[in-house]
């Protein structure tokens, strides 16, 4: 049998989160899940996790992976809260400590003297994994962040930020860590698979005002991508990203996305009395 794919859109971020399932083994992985934040209260909630969790326990579905493409900056990482209700291995590229070293000065962030990372594995480039009888292999897609992953399985790529929908364009490059040229170079090598590859974005802006939609291929990327068709070259692809990029305001959920994210999800340890905390930079961003 193959792939079962289910796509969740949440609207207040843009993000889908994806269900990565082997029907016949009854395994299944969780991609790039959301933690509800509201920025103006603070408050957390679980309603777009909660989706993906009740499609699992309704197909009877057993977790072994939960998995992240990269970093986000734009919604709080759901992934812990998932792991608690269905179990399963948090999962992410093993570039992380570049990032952690980039927004450490932004955060006051100690370093990882040791290497030691909060999540459960960190994947290296070409790594293969199994869901179930499904195999997943691992391609470091770096320019939107260091840590960038596309995961590949049959004629599927979960590419997170890297590229979005052909009217969507591609990832900004603006953040710590990030880069144009890298970011040119792994959307070439994820266009480089074959033209029928089915490309699963992780954010859908519906420009436009269209509805939301997350499902492309390889062929209508290279045929119809607004910023990276077949022709661009990589110093054309690199002064409209910069020009675009200098543009653009920073993302409402980056201060403490980036925050909980480089932890796996993982919310601020309690005071004393119980409070959590999150650090806001003044004149770093």
């Amino acid at each position: 049998m193959a792939a079962e794919i289910a796509g969740f859109h949440d609207p207040a971020t843009g993000t889908i989160s994806y269900l990565l399932a082997d029907p016949a083994s009854g395994t299944a992985a969780v991609i790039d899940s959301v933690l509800d934040f509201d920025p103006r209260s603070g408050r957390t909630a679980h309603a777009s996790a909660d989706r993906v969790i009740a499609h699992v326990r309704a197909h009877g579905y057993t977790v072994s992976w939960v998995l992240e493409t990269h970093v986000h900056a734009d919604h709080l990482s759901g992934a812990p809260y998932v792991k608690r209700a269905l179990g399963g291995r948090i999962g992410i590229g093993d570039r992380i400590p570049e990032v952690r070293r980039a927004f450490e000065a932004v955060f006051g962030f100690d370093r990882f003297a040791d290497q030691t990372s909060p999540f459960d594995h960190l994947f290296a480039d070409g790594e293969r994994f199994a869901v179930g009888a499904l195999e997943v292999r691992v391609m470091h897609t770096p320019g939107h962040t260091p840590a960038c992953v596309t995961y590949l399985v049959e004629d599927a790529a979960f590419v997170g930020d890297t590229l979005f929908m052909p009217d969507g364009g591609t990832a900004r490059c603006d953040f710590p860590g990030g880069d144009a040229h890298a970011l040119y170079r792994s959307i070439r090598r994820i266009l480089s698979l074959p033209d029928a590859t089915r490309i699963f974005t992780a954010h859908d802006y519906a420009p436009g005002g269209r509805a939301p939609a997350w499902e492309s291929s390889v062929a209508a990327q290279r045929a119809g991508n607004i910023h990276l068709h077949d022709g661009v070259s990589e110093a054309e692809f690199v002064a409209m990203r910069e020009q675009r990029d200098a543009s653009l305001a920073m993302p409402t959920l980056l201060i403490p996305s980036i925050q909980v994210n480089l932890q796996a999800g993982e919310l601020p340890g309690p005071d004393a009395r119980g409070r959590r905390y999150l650090r806001i930079p003044v004149d770093m961003l």
